[in-house]
């Protein structure tokens, strides 16, 4: 478990958007752009100068496009069915079809994350190779070039089961915890929790979607007041190595997973499971007027009596 937030100075959280980001290409050095907007915000006098313990949260599309993530695609669907692992579901509808699919990166989504918007026309943005990778690059450039305990979050925007609408989650994290753990402790009645284990990350890069918007040209935001979240990053096997884990470990594993197909997919594998199995178990045997296949441990109603 983290520590309580009433144990902090002040439990208010601010987020705010760091402006001074523009256009990205393939081969921008991300870290140096961001650096640049914090030292024009700071230098400025902005309220959007950066302290020790915030958390960054970044458009994954901007990281994307400086990866050189963009490729040339005249067909959306085939960089879809490129970039999928598991098809979960699919769906018709008038102007198409529908795929909510596992992607490359363990990510459940519609469309495998490949985004055909604010790109070159004829071309789509796939999402970066390795977010947690992505974030650990870019925050321990942050902390190197500001000198303050940051975390940094790559956010993608999802739709959720049962739910309209859409939201941010965190796709990429290093120095942020991801999880907190409410396990073993007790509610304010006393009642001890055993199933809490609050998704933050997604909580933060929510609420930092809120003041980045879609259209408004901010893809970084910042979140205050959750230093308590905020970890180290440590030098492990020749790299850096994020205590916190990244945002990797939100992944759900599969024998863990309830929902695992949509529903049509669902019973179309149990009902093909099923007559493979009825196949199987299915063995000839004669009879007077022929030969007729019984499953194993039934008898055969065509045999005589005595």
């Amino acid at each position: 478990m983290l520590p309580d937030p009433s144990d902090e100075a002040s439990a208010r959280l601010e987020v705010f958007v760091l402006p001074g980001i523009g256009e990205i290409r393939a081969g921008d050095d991300l870290a140096a752009v961001i650096l640049a907007a914090i030292a024009g915000s700071a230098a400025a006098a902005e309220a959007s100068h950066l302290a020790d313990g915030d958390i960054l949260a970044v458009t994954s599309k901007i990281v994307s496009k400086a990866e050189g993530r963009q490729v040339a695609a005249a067909d959306r669907e085939q960089a879809i069915t490129d970039e999928t692992v598991r098809v979960v579901a699919t769906r018709a509808f008038p102007g198409g079809v529908t795929r909510i699919v596992e992607n490359r990166q363990g990510l459940v989504m519609a469309a495998a994350g490949v985004d055909a918007s604010n790109v070159e026309h004829g071309t789509v943005l796939l999402l970066p190779v390795d977010p947690d990778a992505s974030a650990r690059a870019l925050c321990v450039a942050l902390r190197a070039g500001t000198g303050l305990r940051l975390g940094v979050l790559i956010t993608d925007t999802v739709g959720r089961p049962w739910r309209e609408g859409q939201t941010d989650i965190a796709i990429g994290a290093a120095g942020v915890a991801v999880l907190d753990d409410l396990r073993g402790s007790t509610d304010v009645s006393g009642r001890r929790l055993d199933v809490t284990v609050a998704a933050v990350a997604d909580e933060i890069a929510g609420a930092a979607d809120l003041v980045k918007g879609k259209t408004s040209g901010n893809p970084v935001a910042v979140v205050r007041g959750l230093g308590r979240l905020v970890g180290e990053l440590v030098p492990g096997d020749g790299e850096v190595r994020d205590a916190a884990r990244g945002a990797s470990v939100l992944l759900r594993p599969s024998e863990n997973d309830m929902f695992r197909l949509g529903t049509a997919e669902a019973t179309a594998e149990g009902y093909a499971a099923g007559y493979a199995a009825g196949l199987a178990a299915a063995q000839p045997v004669a009879t007077d007027t022929g030969v007729r296949s019984v499953a194993p441990d039934q008898p055969d109603p065509t045999a005589a009596a005595g």
